[in-house]
């Protein structure tokens, strides 16, 4: 007979290795040693941490509403509150992730040739080294055109440009 599937049979569990992951690519990702998909897993995956809190909760339900009782639990959540709030606002300070997207849209829609003079490399190695990956391109057309044109994802074609293409 199989057993009764209940909240707390999975919940505990996600919840647990969910949070091995989350913490372990968090800290990674703090001491900027990102690689492959660490960023994407991390985003992505702290899904199934949230939903195994949630679970989690609502699994032991009567000790989470005895730790909302306590004032240790009430302070704890409302500092945590208070700093989600305020983490909405730079106040003042401009940071690396403000700063990925519109350096990476301005690298997108430049033309080829600037991206020539970015990387350090003449516009004819550049162009060599999309026509070695199939990609015919033109001084004037910029990453935002070839990902359109040649049906490629235009982190493909940056990757290409910026010789970390695998």
């Amino acid at each position: 007979m199989a057993a009764r599937l209940t909240t707390r049979s999975w919940a505990t569990p996600l919840t647990i290795g969910s949070f091995l992951l989350m913490a372990g690519t968090g800290v990674m990702m703090f001491f900027e040693w990102e690689r492959g998909l660490m960023t994407v897993v991390h985003q992505w995956f702290s899904w199934f941490f949230v939903a195994g809190a949630i679970g989690h909760i609502v699994a032991n339900i009567k000790p989470f509403k005895s730790h909302l009782k306590a004032r240790w639990g009430r302070y704890s959540i409302a500092v945590f509150m208070i700093v989600l709030f305020a983490s909405v606002f730079s106040w003042g300070q401009i940071t690396g992730p403000q700063l990925e997207r519109p350096i990476e849209q301005a690298l997108i829609y430049a033309p080829l040739s600037a991206l020539a003079d970015v990387t350090g490399q003449s516009y004819a190695e550049l162009i060599a080294k999309l026509r070695e990956k199939g990609i015919e391109a033109e001084a004037h057309q910029s990453v935002a055109d070839l990902a359109r044109l040649h049906g490629i994802d235009e982190n493909r074609a940056l990757a290409i440009i910026f010789g970390v293409d695998g």
